[in-house]
């Protein structure tokens, strides 16, 4: 289909660049309010539609759900608060991130620039060919996170309006779904669509540290191999030899400046993601053991999974990146030096130094971003499984 198209590598006779490994990201954005024309009429009318989704999203959910709490607590069955209240607390969640995100899209513009440079400093078809793969790889993943997210809305949806209720119980001051079967329906639907606003922002939140992430991976292996071809051309002078060094000293350091450029963003995200998910996915899987149906499962399932999502494949992407900054010095040290002038000996220690400083990022500014950090804050889930059958909790609101 010509709409995925993205998803397969362009051929190497059309000119890719890194930040084309976006466009499905964008296009997001530019659906949900967040990329406004430049000048013009539009552009207000526009920056009228961005406030809709905030509004809704942003502000009107994490307040609905308070109030219907405290209106229509006595009225909830537990698995339909259970429902409603992990998606609460990760609504406040997702609030707080999106605000974050939306506030900080200058620097994933900053950062596409420094990409553009990497991009003319590309050598060979396999250089590009690697480029190539990595955009269709990133829109891929985006495509995949959509369809999970969606997935769910749409799941949850239906699931609890077909069974009589609302999917989410968020108050609704001008609607009272207990009516009648109409009420309900459209109850049922402004919450999906309100829910909609929050769920694209959340993913926008979610997805573009691991878009990001896979770029700075692709550019990574792209040195790699022009390190690899250090000094082995033989019709090459000892000052070019010098010159193609000096070239992968600076792409190193472009990737660095890429990867501080984004750091503040996903410190602070990630940081707000780590707090909740184990909360989060806690309180998703007692619903899913004690108090589901089927199609309620199947929907809660799906949100276990978007939960998952949202921060172990960019976890594992972070590990990965150290483990390419580990396999760059190796390279370096592997290449061919033995025989070279003192001057290029000497700019290759200081190259080999610099690499081994692994590019790491830290949520909030305390916890390092890795599997290990990700697992640790999800085993506070169990924790509260736990509590809840030594407790016989799940009995005792039956």
């Amino acid at each position: 289909m010509v709409l995925f198209e993205l998803i397969n590598p362009a051929p190497l006779t059309q000119n890719v660049k890194s930040r084309e490994a976006n466009i499905y990201l964008y296009r997001a954005m530019w659906l949900i309010g967040w990329i406004p024309p430049k000048a013009g009429l539009l552009r207000y009318v526009y920056l009228f539609w961005t406030c809709v989704p905030f509004a809704f999203g942003v502000f009107y959910l994490p307040v609905g759900f308070v109030i219907s709490y405290v209106k229509e607590f006595r009225n909830f069955t537990p698995g339909e608060f259970l429902t409603s209240l992990q998606v609460c607390i990760n609504v406040y969640g997702a609030s707080v991130k999106s605000t974050i995100t939306y506030a900080f899209l200058w620097r994933l513009r900053k950062t596409e620039q420094l990409l553009d440079t990497l991009d003319r400093r590309l050598q060979t078809d396999s250089d590009r060919q690697k480029i190539h793969n990595m955009v269709a790889r990133s829109n891929y993943a985006f495509l995949i996170y959509s369809f999970i997210y969606c997935g769910y809305a749409g799941s949850t949806f239906l699931s609890y309006t077909l069974g009589g209720h609302p999917p989410w119980s968020v108050y609704n001051p001008f609607v009272d779904w207990r009516d009648g079967l109409g009420s309900l329906w459209i109850q049922a639907i402004f919450e999906y669509i309100t829910m909609s606003f929050a769920v694209l922002q959340d993913q926008l939140s979610d997805t573009y540290p691991l878009m990001f992430t896979i770029i700075f991976r692709a550019h990574m292996d792209v040195l790699k191999d022009h390190v690899r071809s250090l000094r082995m051309d033989p019709d090459k002078s000892e000052q070019q030899n010098y010159e193609d060094l000096v070239n992968c000293v600076i792409d190193h350091k472009i990737i660095l400046r890429c990867c501080d450029m984004i750091r503040p963003m996903i410190s602070r995200t990630i940081f707000v993601q780590f707090a909740l998910i184990g909360s989060v996915l806690g309180l998703t899987l007692i619903n899913v053991f004690f108090f589901s149906n089927f199609w309620k499962g199947v929907a809660s399932f799906l949100f276990v999974i978007t939960i998952l999502l949202q921060t172990f494949p960019f976890c594992y992407t972070c590990n990965l990146l150290i483990d390419d900054g580990d396999d760059l010095a190796n390279t370096i040290f592997q290449s061919n030096w033995v025989d070279a002038e003192p001057r290029y000996k000497a700019t290759l220690i200081h190259f080999l130094h610099n690499v081994q400083q692994p590019i790491i990022f830290i949520a909030g500014g305390i916890v390092p971003i890795s599997m290990s950090s990700n697992i640790s804050v999800a085993k506070f889930a169990f924790s509260i499984i736990t509590i809840v059958r030594q407790m016989n909790l799940a009995e005792k609101f039956q």
